[in-house]
């Protein structure tokens, strides 16, 4: 499958960067999976899927072979290589401007996925109150404000805290919750009630009524990004030549059955006419709880979706926008008013800016009747954007094997061209369905539509980062001294 790429007339420092010294803490690839798991798999998208029944298994099943799999064996091998993350890989292979357009991508996707993440928090928090304001926009706006900003508080002051959430979000917001709604869900079939959604073997497919019967599909690639974050664990194994592939094949395996049963238990209860794509989850409890009489469970079920959520929160909200700081202070990218630190070292005024950004996205809740739609749009804008730091990735790839065959790697791909072209071709088709409006939307404007998601794409991926580039001065790059003072 794989070999190590480790010339023989390498000095032996090389061979020690790729490998990793004696010192290099171990990983098992084990352990390697269950991470991968964490930082992917989430309950979020279920209700997304939950509409086509069935089918959703074909839906999660194509994406993860076309995009999932060689998202991960790519930024396996480029991160074994050239350490530093998606700017370094794409400033090396292709140039620094599209190194910093990869990286403000990573970024700029988070503007419009904190509203859609908060919408769902704010709906699974009125199952709490009342049902009925999960689909009130005022309401879901005043949320997503509230707990953004408080966010935004928490995460400038530091908190080191907040470093163990992701690990616990899995476990309270994710495992526990998935398994009692499968385990509901079956216990609701066992005893005789018919399923909500067609469970027979011509259900397998989604139907065909043109393009729109596969937009869905879109959003599953967000679902499925991230697995090059922990990419950088790779030289940490032990053998990362054969314990990497293993490792992502278990993660691949646990992230379809995390993502796909608990769409089937929601498809089993809520017919997919009545689902909202925001509070579908607490749609499913609310419906499994009431039938076997155990109301009071719906809180704690609420609670439990809206820890993960919160903690996920705040543990990415500093993430990205680190990254791009880091970038920006060292190449010049953004003004300093953006690379300045408050007291705690934090990029407050980053984080501030994105919340303004934020709070406008967030009124527009308010603005549009339809939750469902305005969460749709939002997520659509979110795949988009981060497409395009796939694209990026896969191209640089292709250009360092060809350019540079003989440096130091850790891993290498087996069929890398082949691998890259498929994520690709699959990353540029996703980007070209996500213009067309799902079946939800046949009432809407498609043209209205078309426009909403073109702007946010162009505006927030190209014409931002190209306006910074067009613009950055000598003066924005801080001297060496300053950089390692901060």
């Amino acid at each position: 499958m794989a070999s190590m790429d480790v010339p023989a007339d390498r000095p032996r420092q090389a061979v020690r960067a790729v490998a990793g010294t004696a010192s290099t803490p171990r990983l098992s690839w084990l352990t390697l999976a269950f991470m991968t798991t964490a930082s992917v798999a989430s309950l979020r998208a279920a209700p997304t899927m939950a509409v086509y029944g069935l089918a959703c298994v074909f839906l999660y099943l194509v994406p993860a072979i076309v995009f999932l799999l060689p998202t991960a064996l790519v930024s396996a091998e480029l991160a074994s290589g050239w350490p530093g993350g998606v700017y370094r890989w794409v400033s090396e292979g292709l140039s620094k401007p599209l190194g910093f357009l990869a990286v403000w991508c990573q970024f700029a996707m988070t503007i419009f996925y904190y509203p859609s993440l908060l919408a769902f928090v704010a709906s699974t928090i009125a199952y709490v109150i009342d049902p009925a304001l999960a689909s009130n926009g005022v309401y879901t706006a005043i949320v997503i404000m509230v707990l953004y900003w408080t966010g935004v508080w928490v995460s400038s002051r530091g908190t080191k805290a907040l470093a163990g959430l992701s690990s616990w979000g899995l476990i309270i917001g994710t495992l526990v919750p998935g398994t009692l709604l499968v385990v509901l869900g079956i216990i609701f079939l066992g005893q005789g009630n018919p399923s909500a959604a067609p469970m027979t073997a011509s259900h397998l497919l989604p139907a065909w009524t043109g393009l729109a019967s596969l937009v869905l599909i879109v959003n599953n690639f967000l679902s499925y990004s991230g697995m090059e974050m922990n990419a950088v664990h790779v030289s940490s194994l032990k053998d990362p030549a054969k314990e990497y592939p293993r490792s992502m094949f278990l993660a691949m395996g646990l992230v379809l059955l995390i993502f796909i049963l608990p769409a089937l238990a929601i498809s089993w209860v809520v017919p997919s006419s009545q689902l909202s794509l925001t509070a579908g989850v607490m749609q499913a409890f609310e419906a499994f709880f009431s039938y076997f009489h155990i109301g009071w469970m719906t809180p704690i079920a609420a609670v439990m979706l809206v820890s993960a959520a919160l903690g996920g929160m705040l543990t990415w909200l500093a993430g990205p926008s680190k990254g791009l700081l880091e970038i920006s202070r060292s190449e010049g990218y953004l003004p300093p008013f953006l690379q300045q630190l408050n007291k705690y070292g934090i990029q407050q005024n980053i984080l501030v800016t994105q919340g303004i950004v934020t709070t406008v996205i967030a009124l527009m809740y308010a603005l549009i009747p339809n939750v469902s739609s305005v969460y749709w749009i939002f997520s659509t804008i979110t795949t988009q954007v981060y497409l395009i730091v796939y694209l990026l990735m896969f191209l640089a790839a292709m250009r360092l094997r060809k350019n540079q065959p003989d440096h130091p790697r850790g891993y290498r791909v087996p069929a890398l061209g082949l691998i890259c072209v498929t994520g690709l071709l699959s990353s540029a088709a996703a980007m070209a369905i996500g213009f067309v409006p799902p079946s939800q939307f046949g009432g809407s404007s498609v043209l209205a539509y078309v426009a909403f998601i073109g702007a946010g794409l162009v505006v927030l991926g190209l014409l931002i980062p190209y306006a910074f580039l067009k613009l950055r001065k000598p003066g924005w790059r801080l001297p060496e001294a300053e950089r390692s003072e901060s």
